[in-house]
């Protein structure tokens, strides 16, 4: 399968479509997902275009996962979680969505499950927890 330069991804990191950035680097952007599982539930994304794991560098997922750690610990501390899921889907026959190499980053509290997938976010709410985020992020450096 080819990659589609016009998915919603890409169109984000070409800064077409809004997002609610948390955090960025050279090989990376963190996004609050508008559909979110859990409070504080974010994507990390490749810039290099990779439809899926198997198609990204090495290099691309070695920054998700830098990436993915770094976050996560921001989003342990700015959500008081208990834990985190990560999860990563690849074709549609494996669970994806949006043909963009990205994984879930979700805080999780003991004992309490995660919303029904589809529901759009409050962007208030949004923005309020990506200020959590991006707060606790500053307090790491």
């Amino acid at each position: 399968m080819s990659y589609d330069a016009d998915n919603i991804f890409a169109r984000i990191l070409r800064g077409e479509l809004p997002c609610e950035r948390v955090h960025e680097d050279d090989l990376t952007v963190v996004i609050m997902d508008i559909m979110p599982r859990t409070d504080g539930h974010v994507l990390v994304l490749p810039k290099e275009p990779a439809r899926t794991i198997l198609d990204a560098s090495p290099e691309a997922l070695a920054a998700c996962l830098a990436s993915l750690q770094k976050v996560g610990r921001a989003l342990m501390t700015a959500f008081a979680a208990d834990g985190l899921t990560v999860q990563q889907f690849n074709e549609a026959a494996g669970g994806q969505e949006v043909f963009h190499l990205h994984f879930h980053l979700l805080p999780r509290h003991a004992g309490v499950g995660t919303r029904r997938p589809g529901t759009m976010a409050d962007p208030g709410v949004l923005k309020d927890h990506a200020g959590r985020i991006r707060a606790a992020l500053a307090a790491q450096d």
